[in-house]
């Protein structure tokens, strides 16, 4: 039963592997559908409606702020995630005394090297690697707390960098479905009998700016609704897949501390992508090499 999961993981990774190829195509495709947006929520339909005067303009102007704000969150996330390293082991990394438990990781199992107890062993890098650390096929090295290898950024999604993937996803949400809200009245005006104003080319933009809004508002809240379940249990997508033959989760320590230990404990940084020094300092666990487990666990 393991063996074959392991065989589906592995197929999925060689997919990856295909797709590495695209490279900065990917960035160039999100930034594409972020112009072709641009254009027809400022250049086409509210821009010009700011010359107005009145409710209009004042509708205009508070449209365009909120958007200007939502988009520049998001890409400070999304570059945030593509240039962040999301965390590799160390040269010559050990586990530290305190560290070693006497008790094995619940995960990858078959990873276990037989000659150094209670240490797991990457037999790809040829070397020890902490807990909750995978290697990753396409990046072709060990990721600290790695959740997935995302084309969409070009990057793993580790410990360093997920926190970035979330406010990504979650600025990526609300921008899209401001777009769709606000594109909305023109999309229904072109199934109207009433004249439409504007070239053909804008028109067409509006239209398509509308329908990829839509669809990657719907498919991101999808994906944001996850990972939120996710952070609450602190796992990460591949230890959610490999934990379903385990009943319980040693590191789970409860919605509010599992909540920090991805955004940190300081609250002027959730919403942002980076960390206090405060946090940085007294919360290890935001340098992906060492977790907190429940105390009782190893009791149980």
């Amino acid at each position: 039963m393991h063996r074959s999961g392991t065989a589906m993981a592995w197929n999925v990774f060689k997919f990856c592997t295909a797709l590495q190829g695209l490279g900065s195509i990917m960035i160039l495709l999100v930034l594409g559908v972020v112009g072709v947006t641009y254009y027809a929520v400022v250049l086409t339909n509210y821009g010009p409606a700011l010359s107005q005067g009145g409710f209009d303009s004042f509708t205009a102007l508070t449209i365009l702020l909120l958007f200007h704000f939502l988009l520049a969150m998001l890409l400070w996330s999304y570059f945030s995630v593509v240039l962040t390293d999301p965390g590799v082991v160390p040269p010559n990394w050990r586990p530290a005394s305190d560290e070693e438990r006497g008790e094995s990781d619940p995960l990858n199992s078959l990873e276990f090297d037989n000659s150094n107890l209670r240490v797991r062993f990457c037999r790809k890098c040829n070397q020890p690697k902490p807990s909750r650390c995978h290697h990753c096929s396409v990046c072709g090295r060990c990721v600290l707390k790695m959740d997935h290898h995302c084309v969409w950024v070009v990057n793993c999604v580790g410990a360093l960098n997920y926190k970035y993937f979330l406010l990504f996803l979650f600025y990526t949400f609300l921008e899209t479905t401001l777009v769709t809200l606000v594109l909305m009245p023109h999309f229904i005006a072109f199934f109207s009998d009433e004249e439409i104003p504007g070239t053909p080319g804008t028109l067409a933009t509006t239209f398509l700016s509308f329908v990829l809004n839509l669809a990657f508002a719907l498919s991101v809240m999808g994906f944001l609704i996850m990972h939120i379940s996710l952070v609450a249990g602190n796992t990460t997508t591949i230890e959610a897949y490999e934990k379903k033959t385990s009943g319980k989760w040693r590191y789970d320590l409860g919605r509010k501390k599992n909540f920090e230990q991805v955004f940190g404990m300081d609250k002027r940084y959730w919403f942002i992508p980076g960390y206090s020094e405060e946090d940085l300092r007294r919360m290890p666990e935001l340098q992906g090499l060492e977790y907190p487990s429940k105390p009782d666990f190893d009791s149980q």
